[in-house]
């Protein structure tokens, strides 16, 4: 399958070139960078630490989606949207990584998804999508006695909080209960901020050093706790999950599709 890879530059889509050169049937076609990126010019594979492969880093998506089969995209909400619209015309699959979309985003996803397959999460990794499928299987067993709080942690430069993993498994357990996240959601507590909302999903976002990414969701009932727990410990779990969502979209019908249809979680 031949596959793009938006960012290339950046230390995801380096990962991404990498994976998808160690992984039999997908092969690199194509690496973009933005205007003015020091990386335009530059061989995708020597960036990426796996050698020569003579895909050149550029900055027109345009000719390179035309010889494709799929994208992958770990870039900015603004991006993705506008690779979306191109992968949308190619019809190749686009998957996205991406986190920080906006409800406006996730429009632009849908609109693109009539036209071709659209593979969007929070997180790629199996163990993630697993624990989102339990945790909106406890939600959907457990009462509104017990509360709901998602805790995250991640590098002190991640700029979006909370994060899309965390969101994720909000929105599975929101879904396990039955309600929408929207409406039952606390983002942040500080000073008096009076008693905890009957039904609400808190979400706590912790920031420092090099923590790729730690995700719990607590379920916390009268005198007991259940605690469900991911820690990933290398990013190579992310890009090995967009590359296998790639191939498992080749020949898909065109919609919008999460990891759970990927892995098979969506029953659970």
């Amino acid at each position: 399958m031949r596959l793009v890879v938006v960012g290339a530059a950046g230390r995801m889509g380096r990962m991404l070139v990498k994976t998808i050169h160690e992984t039999p049937g997908a092969t690199l076609s194509g690496a973009i960078e933005h205007s003015g990126s020091i990386a335009l010019g530059q061989d995708a594979g020597l960036l990426a630490g796996i050698g020569e492969t003579g895909v050149k880093i550029v900055d027109d998506p345009l000719p390179v989606f035309a010889k494709a089969e799929g994208v992958l995209d770990f870039t900015t909400p603004e991006a993705t949207s506008h690779f979306a619209e191109l992968a949308a015309q190619a019809r190749i699959v686009h998957v996205v990584g991406t986190t920080g979309l906006a409800q406006a985003d996730m429009a632009r996803l849908e609109a693109a998804a009539r036209h071709a397959v659209v593979i969007q999460s929070g997180n790629m990794s199996l163990g993630v999508n697993l624990l989102a499928a339990l945790a909106r299987k406890v939600a959907s067993t457990l009462g509104e006695e017990f509360d709901i709080e998602v805790v995250e942690m991640h590098h002190r430069n991640k700029v979006d909080a909370p994060s899309g993993t965390a969101l994720l498994l909000g929105e599975a357990a929101a879904q396990g209960r039955g309600v929408p996240l929207a409406d039952n959601s606390e983002r942040g507590r500080d000073g008096v901020t009076g008693a905890r909302k009957p039904g609400a999903i808190g979400f706590a976002s912790l920031r420092g050093g090099t923590v790729i990414g730690e995700h719990s969701v607590i379920f916390a009932g009268p005198f007991e706790r259940i605690v469900l727990s991911h820690m990933a410990e290398d990013r190579s779990l992310f890009s090995r999950g967009a590359v296998r969502a790639a191939l498992w979209g080749k020949g898909k019908k065109p919609g919008l599709y999460s990891m759970a249809d990927v892995l098979g979680l969506a029953d659970i």
